[in-house]
């Protein structure tokens, strides 16, 4: 039984939102609009400032798509008021990024510079030259970009070096002894 999905959704103000007969849901709000087709077989339902959701049966699939409808609402809510952010740390002797327009570029000990356009929808900033901060309404995109920035040099075990998230906890392993 999935006890998210029979949370309701507290809408906050100045937040507005549309559900078409297919279960596309979209959401405007102070920081922007966002929009998604969800599975058509769950019902959604606006009743005094708050989103239900309720599914038509109790088989498998039917209550697995209840949390997972549910949650997505609440994603889409919370990034159209609040917004979702990443942060990423470089560590690594001459390992940098820097920002040109929309362009992220990143020094990671390779022979040439990394350079990444920003995607719709997400603002990168670079606060110092080893911190990148990933921003976003909606939650998938951000980190999926942290994700991808990530990839080009994730932090090794021996000395730590690499890009990892602001909250991430390398373990460390023990090098080679001589004799």
């Amino acid at each position: 039984m999935s006890r998210i999905g029979l949370k309701p959704i507290d809408i906050p103000s100045g937040v507005e939102i549309k559900i078409d007969d297919k279960n596309f849901v979209e959401i405007k709000g102070p920081k922007g609009a966002i929009g998604q087709q969800l599975s058509p077989e769950m019902e959604i339902k606006i009743e005094e400032n708050q989103i239900l959701v309720n599914r038509p049966s109790e088989n498998k699939r039917h209550k697995s798509l209840h949390g997972l409808t549910r949650t997505l609402i609440a994603n889409m809510i919370e990034g159209v008021t609040k917004g979702y952010e990443k942060k990423l740390e470089i560590h690594g002797t001459g390992y940098r990024a820097q920002k040109q327009g929309k362009k992220l570029i990143l020094n990671l000990g390779f022979s040439h510079p990394i350079e990444l356009e920003d995607p719709e929808g997400i603002e990168v900033e670079v606060p110092a030259a080893n911190q990148i901060i990933v921003k976003g309404i909606d939650k998938q995109k951000v980190g999926n970009y942290a994700a991808v920035i990530r990839d080009f040099r994730k932090p090794e075990p021996y000395k730590g070096k690499g890009i990892r998230y602001a909250d991430e906890v390398i373990r460390r392993k023990v090098g080679k002894t001589g004799n």
